[in-house]
């Protein structure tokens, strides 16, 4: 991502921020269904129409698009339907099938094959056998906030949302062509990781790096100045990253849930320069509620951050939206979220979608043409 700038306006602290996208993809075979390393195929011939939009990721059998910082919900909106559909068309004429999913859907016995770059060489001599199923799709959100103080404190505040937006985005059931009980079994792969998933609380951008090479030095983390914690300030950017989310089917689902994280940065922001440090949840309570968002996503119940107890997704998404209503409408995006929470209460998230093609005896092989499908469409194409 580009480093944003952002856009003067009057509001919660005088700024809408620019946001950006990253969404990770599967390449699949269109016979078999299986994944396949065409990674780095696909990438040069997009490459050819959006540049360093898109890129290799960790294992050969995926791509990465992202978009430039975007000032409003319809720019968002634009620059992935470019991005997406670039890909698209590179998988197309390389053979493959771009696949929105957070886990394969079906995948040849053995570890995926890697690509060569000396940061994943790393990752394999630290973590060994645990990275053999390691080929997972996210979706992240940056949010520009180049004050790294102010981005330590604002993600303490997010932290206990975590497991809401888990809920949200879970879009990976399947697994190694089996239904694995759970809405999202990406975060079930990463939380098996001692330094992903949610990160401390910390009372300062000291604090927070303290920590990390705290952790960095027990090898657990690889690089203390990069955390892959699902909210980080971005080592590079002027952004707080949010990065605990499954790439979605449905393009107009991520613009959605993008324009809803910078909606709940503000808020949480202006608090953060108020003084309001934000409740420090024990960081094995938020664990275990990010646990059960990824065993039940959005049909199950979740934690409530303002009581820690149990409350139907639902209602916790209705309470999130009068949180941030007032940054939702002073940047215009509030239909853009009550149209997300709509799809969700008439469809269900990504897994029960993911479920339902499973159904009536077509398993996993129709489960990936139709992800096949809702991709192609999301970039613009015909499927």
């Amino acid at each position: 991502m580009s480093d944003p700038a952002a856009v003067p306006r009057p509001g919660l602290d005088g700024l809408i921020p620019t946001i950006g996208v990253e969404e990770e993809f599967f390449l699949v075979d269109p016979r078999t269904r299986l994944i396949v390393p065409a990674g780095p195929a696909v990438v040069a011939r997009a490459a050819r129409e959006v540049g360093d939009l898109v890129t290799k990721e960790f294992a050969l059998c995926q791509v990465e698009g992202r978009t430039p910082p975007c000032r409003s919900a319809g720019e968002l909106r634009g620059e992935l339907e470019r991005v997406r559909g670039a890909l698209v068309a590179a998988a197309r004429a390389e053979g493959v099938r771009l696949c929105a999913s957070g886990t394969a859907v079906l995948q040849e016995a053995g570890p995926a094959q890697v690509a060569d770059h000396p940061r994943y060489e790393a990752g394999r001599q630290q973590y060994r056998s645990m990275m053999d199923d390691f080929a997972i799709s996210a979706l992240h959100v940056h949010v520009h906030l180049p004050d790294r103080e102010l981005a330590v404190l604002t993600a303490n505040h997010l932290r206990p949302w975590l497991p809401l937006l888990i809920a949200l985005t879970a879009n990976s059931p399947h697994h190694r062509g089996s239904d694995t009980g759970y809405a999202s079994w990406r975060a079930v792969i990463r939380s098996r990781f001692p330094c992903l998933g949610p990160p401390p609380y910390a009372a300062s951008w000291r604090e927070h790096q303290r920590l990390a090479e705290t952790i960095a030095d027990t090898e657990a983390m690889l690089d203390a100045n990069t955390p892959f914690w699902d909210l980080r300030p971005n080592p590079r950017l002027p952004t707080l990253e949010i990065r605990a989310m499954d790439v979605m089917q449905d393009l107009d689902d991520t613009v959605a849930v993008a324009v809803l994280l910078r909606a709940l940065v503000r808020t949480y922001a202006a608090r953060a320069r108020r003084g309001d440090p934000g409740r420090a949840w024990e960081g094995e309570v938020v664990r275990a509620a990010c646990w059960r968002a990824a065993r039940d996503g959005w049909s199950g119940a979740g934690f409530d951050p303002a009581t820690g107890r149990s409350r139907p997704v639902g209602e916790l998404a209705d309470q999130l939206v009068t949180l941030v209503r007032p940054a939702l409408d002073e940047a215009g995006d509030l239909g853009e979220v009550t149209g997300l929470f709509s799809r969700l209460a008439a469809l269900g998230d990504g897994a029960a979608r993911q479920r339902s093609w499973a159904a009536g005896g077509a398993g996993p092989s129709a489960v990936v043409d139709r992800l096949v499908l809702a991709t192609a469409r999301s970039g613009g194409a015909p499927g």
